[in-house]
């Protein structure tokens, strides 16, 4: 096989998973230190990785948008054509990206045996026994190691803008954040409902931080959120910092880094959080802490109650009740909150 120098990595969706892809990246880097490594990836993932010193370029899939078609499909065959990569390394289960990398050429394509798409694969990797309790970095990183790519680091990193962390250092600072006040951000959404802790929860552990500590909150969120941000505001009777439907993910990512505390539900946000260095607190309800736990460099505490279901953990998306998450209680995240191994300042 001729020398590795283009590489394409196809990566999946969602923020979250793809900051657990970062180990993929990294052990490509140290793998083939010259090669020019490329990332083929929806629109939303481009300013998760941009800033990566292990990513060169990133491809913009707009599978929704200018490449819904067949024609915009075709145009992204010529644009992967006109790269030459010798190789790429598909991380999403799909037959249609599958069949994008098969249509453009690329001589070694490397990805799970899945959904019939063998045949467009030249190296196929077998869905493990175990799959549904593989941590999800651990699933991407099979395809890698498959192929013969050894792995000596599977800590998922990100890095920030720096341009963007001094712009949000200057947001906080209109807000009367200044460089030594501990800032704990409270994320409050979620890409789905059920593994989100109950709003009247969110408002009283904010509530009791700020009576408790003396802290600078902050409540970020999409623009999706700015209702839910504003509510969950106004009953918990104190005046967090609201930036919900104000940051881009790169200026999240440096809000993010720029937080002593991060407490979260299972998202993207938390992931970010944790892949920056910071620490968080985790809430988990239907979801697998072994498949979608923190694997970042941050310090990390999580939050998940055996409340006897026989569905959970689940990913049950028309649960009646709720009762994993609605079981968290505020004392419990504000015991966690105490035994950080950080001094927060506390309120004489």
């Amino acid at each position: 096989m001729k020398k590795i120098e283009k590489i394409l990595v196809v990566n999946v969706n969602w923020l979250g998973d793809v900051v657990f892809s970062t180990p993929v990246f990294k052990a490509l880097r140290q793998a083939y230190p010259g090669a020019k490594i490329t990332c083929l990836g929806v629109p939303r993932i481009k300013a998760v990785l941009e800033n990566s010193p292990c990513v060169d370029a990133v491809m913009v899939y707009d599978e929704d948008g200018r490449h819904s078609t067949p024609w915009g499909k075709g145009r992204l065959i010529l644009e992967l054509r006109r790269q030459k990569f010798d190789i790429v390394f598909l991380l999403h289960r799909s037959m249609t990206r599958a069949l994008l990398a098969f249509l453009a050429g690329i001589p070694v394509r490397v990805g799970y045996d899945i959904k019939a798409k063998g045949p467009l694969l030249t190296h196929r990797v077998k869905a493990a026994a175990s799959e549904e309790l593989l941590h999800r970095s651990d699933y991407y990183l099979r395809v890698v190691e498959s192929f013969g790519v050894p792995v000596k680091d599977r800590i998922c990193e990100l890095r920030v803008d720096p341009a963007e962390r001094m712009n949000i250092e200057e947001v906080l600072k209109k807000h009367g954040v200044n460089d030594k006040d501990f800032v704990v951000v409270v994320n409050v959404g979620g890409n789905w409902d059920l593994k989100r802790w109950p709003k009247e929860n969110f408002a009283r552990l904010i509530y009791r931080l700020s009576r408790e500590y003396t802290v600078k909150i902050v409540i970020p969120g999409a623009p999706k959120d700015v209702e839910l941000v504003e509510s969950i505001a106004r009953t918990s009777e104190v005046s967090p910092i609201i930036l919900a439907g104000q940051t881009n993910l790169k200026q999240l990512a440096s809000l993010l880094q720029r937080a002593n505390l991060v407490i979260s539900s299972d998202s993207g946000p938390l992931h970010v959080a944790h892949g920056v260095g910071t620490s968080v607190i985790g809430l988990f309800g239907p979801t697998r802490l072994e498949v979608t736990g923190p694997r970042g460099k941050g310090g990390q505490a999580v939050i998940f109650k055996d409340v006897g279901c026989n569905r959970q953990p689940c990913y049950h998306l028309r649960c009646p009740d709720n009762i994993c998450m609605q079981s968290i209680t505020v004392d419990e995240v504000l015991e966690k909150v105490r035994q950080l191994p950080m001094p927060i300042p506390q309120r004489a």
